[in-house]
């Protein structure tokens, strides 16, 4: 395994954190429900928010929005704009709240998202994305980094790439996590963009080889802790999506395995278990009981029963008023409780 790279690039102070192997921003998953869950299954593994957009966070409730459990650490907050004097406020906010990364999307492919001029549309105009980098890296000490594709439409060549990092790494921005497809943005729908372009793994190793001083983070495919190892020889990290989200439990040996921490691995029934305080908590907040629930779905993924425990799952958190007694009747379907 290679060492992880520093990152000089990304503000004055402060640490740079772990970046080995992350959760990706998903949009309606990874709020801050899901993050607690996953963070009982991994003490390290670094998790990003949905990615939340500069007007939301300036003309809404930046303190119910982007607000988070201490134990979530290390956490990153991903955002979506154009605009870098937008994107300074929004850093300062994210600053402030304590994230330890502010993460820039470049890679959403959404029909929404580009009429918004941000996501991926964006890898057009590198000098703006650069000028956004250099905005909220004059803003906070927290690291910057950029999540993009591998170019998007005919713009898919490793010059155009390598053009790119080049002139965002200008702007002060030294991790990138590439997702290792290219985003076709006017011939394929969002949900198809995270499938049908081929995965170009070797354009992603290319990368790391140009720019050995940068940090270079590979996304897409990886379904299966083999799969994340074997990557550490060619890149600084590995980021996964769907696979942490339909197989949470995926995560359980990964303190183990990739950051050489020996504690205890947690079994499901004691994660469900762990997961009932925080339950208990933000029910009497007025959370309803299925916004909690519904990340659980996966963890027993591939294991007996666990079709039935979906059902039950589905089934009590969807009752009117359910409280923390459907909770631990969910749980008891696989004697959990």
């Amino acid at each position: 395994m290679t060492a992880r790279q520093k990152n000089p690039l990304n503000g004055s102070g402060g640490g740079n954190p772990d970046r080995r192997l992350s959760v990706a921003p998903m949009m309606d998953r990874t709020d801050r429900h899901c993050r607690y869950f996953l963070r009982l299954i991994s003490r390290h593994v670094l998790l990003y928010s949905e990615m939340i957009t500069t007007g939301a966070i300036l003309h809404g409730d930046p303190g119910a929005r982007l607000a988070f459990s201490p134990r979530e650490h290390p956490l990153a907050l991903q955002i979506g704009g154009s605009d870098p004097a937008e994107l300074a406020r929004c850093a300062r906010i994210a600053g402030d709240m304590g994230y330890d990364e502010l993460n820039f999307n470049v890679g959403c492919p959404s029909h929404r998202v580009r009429s918004g001029r941000f996501g991926a549309c964006l890898m057009a105009e590198p000098g703006r994305v650069a000028d956004c980098v250099a905005a909220m890296t004059g803003e906070v000490r927290l690291p910057i980094t950029v999540k993009t594709r591998t170019g998007i439409d005919d713009r898919d060549g490793f010059e155009e790439l390598a053009a790119f990092i080049e002139t965002v790494r200008a702007g002060g921005c030294g991790t990138f996590i590439i997702h290792a497809r290219k985003a076709l943005l006017h011939r394929l729908s969002p949900k198809q963009n995270l499938a049908i372009p081929p995965l170009q793994y070797d354009t992603v190793y290319r990368l790391k080889k140009a720019y050995p001083e940068l940090e270079i983070i590979i996304n897409g495919g990886f379904a299966t802790l083999d799969q994340i190892l074997a990557q550490y020889d060619r890149v600084d990290g590995v980021m996964i999506g769907r696979a942490a989200y339909r197989n949470p439990y995926l995560l359980a040996e990964v303190d183990r395995a990739i950051f050489q921490d020996c504690h205890p691995v947690p079994s499901r029934a004691e994660i469900l278990e762990q997961f009932t305080e925080y339950v208990a908590r933000n029910l009497e907040r007025g959370v309803p009981l299925n916004r909690m629930t519904r990340h659980l779905q996966g963890l027993f993924q591939g294991m007996p029963g666990a079709r039935v425990f979906r059902r039950s799952l589905s089934e009590q958190a969807g009752r009117t008023g359910a409280g923390i007694e459907h909770y631990k009747k969910a749980m008891a379907v696989l004697g959990t409780a």
